[in-house]
């Protein structure tokens, strides 16, 4: 290493930086070979060079875009210029100079400054084609951040839909709150649960699967419109739209309903792809669709029914309804043997995948629902409801159940379909009865999963890709 890229001798600090959009927007109009006699200090990443002689270039990048940097010995000096010229891609250096625009038009910064503030001592992927191994994306992902600029937009436009969805629901009055991660007892959705043992407690406790039970408990103590934007787990297979750890906004509002509910999750959405996009129309698979409400409603039943043929309602006996399902070509898994797994596997073979403009399903069967609330005339029925969209759900809510001897019951269902073999199947929440026993209001509630709304919004196929750090298995041979 030359002395100039020694790690001891570089400095700690790069004050006062600009950053690249900022001298863009300022001087994107700047005829070419003009000077704007503007000065200022940008500091990123190297990713080009070009050596002319007695000049040299360099490509610089930071997270807001690139500009040209022009260096020469003669504005820099002998001894600058050559660390100019012994730059590699990748290196992060500090520059200062003049802004202007080259005899092609194109915005540059003269250099009258340099400093190398980090090498880059690993050769990049090729620059041109990016880092196109999928595997090798999700492993380096700061390799992939650093060399792909989609992933830094997709990354930054998930931040801005998040920033404005939470805006939404502080605009709406709710409050933000956190829960714990770590709980005595999971619940709140049907799903396996990470385990864990706290030593000095000497107890057994479980990575959340869901922040529901823990925030209906605030609204039965009063706070009435309550949201948690933060990570849930689950012990689950990994799909193109499931990662064990994934990130969902629940939130529950006091004195509403699921029709309340429909109408506040078209909002969010809408607000959150404004946020990210300046409009309300992602692009899928090169479709427009526009998420702006209203959204159509449809009942489940009904759609699967006009999808399959099938009517679920009327086929309460799980063989027969396997059976059926089976003779239409849906490929139910050996573990599908209640009847509330078998209408989500017609659900999932049968209508989701068809669905592309966003549209609730609604009215869920009792059984699929243990925490919604049923319909007076109905209690076969539950007051719920699922987005869809593009394929895939990404949001569920309902009406929430506040009858704290019914709920009992729902529970000691869940724990009748485990023993029949449903792994999934809540446990009862003796605590959470207890809680709705001092009253909860009637109450609307949603979970939304950001990183499935972040594919949408991002067009991308799979939730890998917008998460930065996916779970990956073991690589062969490694320890």
């Amino acid at each position: 290493m030359s002395e100039s890229r020694r790690l001891d001798h570089l400095p700690h600090r790069f004050a006062d930086r600009t950053e690249i959009a900022e001298v863009r927007a300022a001087h994107g109009d700047l005829e070419p070979g003009a000077a704007s006699g503007a000065q200022y200090r940008l500091a990123g990443r190297a990713m080009g060079r070009r050596l002319m002689g007695k000049a040299a270039f360099l490509d610089l990048e930071d997270r807001s875009g690139r500009i040209q940097l022009l260096a020469s010995a003669d504005g820099l000096g002998e001894e600058l210029f050559a660390a100019v010229c012994d730059t590699q891609l990748g290196d992060i250096v500090g520059v200062s100079g003049e802004a202007i625009s080259s005899r092609r038009g194109e915005l540059t910064l003269r250099l009258e400054e340099f400093q190398l503030l980090a090498p880059c001592q690993h050769p990049l992927p090729d620059l041109h084609h990016g880092l196109a191994d999928v595997e090798a994306r999700y492993r380096h992902r700061y390799v992939d951040l650093m060399v792909n600029p989609d992933v830094r937009d997709d990354a930054q436009k998930r931040a801005r839909m998040i920033t404005a969805g939470r805006a939404y629901l502080d605009g709406a009055g709710f409050i933000e709150v956190e829960t714990p991660i770590l709980q005595p007892l999971y619940g709140g959705a049907s799903a396996r649960p990470f385990t864990t043992h706290h030593n000095e407690l000497d107890r057994t406790f479980y990575l959340r699967v869901a922040t529901e039970l823990y925030l209906k408990r605030l609204i039965v103590g009063g706070l009435e419109k309550v949201y948690e934007i933060g990570k849930d787990f689950r012990n689950e297979g990994v799909s193109f739209k499931h990662n064990p750890e994934f990130t969902v906004v629940e939130w529950y509002e006091a004195f509403a309903d699921y029709t309340d509910g429909m109408r506040r999750t078209e909002e969010f959405v809408a607000a959150s792809v404004r946020g990210a996009l300046g409009t309300t129309v992602i692009t899928r698979d090169g479709r427009a669709v526009d998420m702006a409400p209203p959204w159509p409603r449809k009942p489940l039943a009904e759609a699967i029914r006009e999808a399959c043929g099938v009517d679920v309602l009327a086929l309460r006996d799980p063989a027969e309804l396997r059976a059926a399902l089976l003779e239409r070509g849906a490929a139910a898994a050996e573990g599908d043997v209640t009847w509330p797994q078998l209408v989500d596997r017609a659900l999932s073979h049968f209508v989701e995948p068809a669905i592309v403009e966003p549209v609730f399903l609604v009215d869920y069967p009792t059984e699929l629902s243990p925490l919604a609330r049923p319909f007076e005339n109905d209690p076969s029925l539950v007051e719920r409801y699922e987005a869809f969209c593009c394929g895939m759900e990404f949001a569920n809510g309902y009406s929430e159940l506040n009858d704290p001897d019914l709920q009992l019951e729902r529970f000691q269902e869940q724990v009748a379909m485990r023993a029949a073999g449903d792994e999934d199947a809540q446990p009862l929440d003796a605590d959470f009865i207890e809680a709705l026993r001092y009253g909860l209001p009637p109450t609307a509630g949603l979970g939304l999963g950001i990183d499935r709304l972040a594919m949408l919004v991002c067009d991308r196929p799979s939730i890998r890709d917008v998460i930065l750090f996916p779970a990956l298995r073991d690589r062969p041979g490694s320890s």
